[in-house]
């Protein structure tokens, strides 16, 4: 009986694990599943490269064409520009080619606080 008792808060410690990620961590895995397809930290993809994107000028990654609509946009990408965006890029810039959503706004923060943690490196 001990030893079950035993192996089931192993088991139970085990499965919480995940839970005490920090936000930069479980951003870092819902980039690679949701947004890693077109854009990459560090080259250009479908998408722009996104190292260094907090606190850029939108369109203004080196080497990458944006769309018109995203080059008009005269923001700075912050926490909540970037909400916005992953909320609905074509409501923020009609027109735009990223037609992705991040509906969940718990994982826009994770997500954001990647993005921010990336900085210029």
């Amino acid at each position: 009986m001990r030893g079950r008792i035993i192996l089931f808060l192993i088991v139970a410690g085990g499965a919480s694990l995940p839970a005490l990620n920090t936000p930069e961590e479980r951003g870092k895995e819902l980039f690679v599943r949701r947004c890693g397809g077109c854009h990459s930290p560090g080259w250009n993809k479908e998408g722009p490269q996104l190292r260094g994107v907090y606190g850029r000028k939108a369109a203004s990654a080196p080497d990458f064409a944006y769309s018109d609509a995203l080059k008009s946009l005269a923001i700075r990408w912050d926490d909540a520009s970037l909400d916005r965006w992953l909320t609905d890029p074509d409501r923020m810039a009609p027109g735009t080619g990223m037609a992705f959503r991040l509906a969940d706004g718990e994982e826009r923060k994770a997500v954001i606080a990647y993005l921010r943690s990336l900085g210029d490196r």
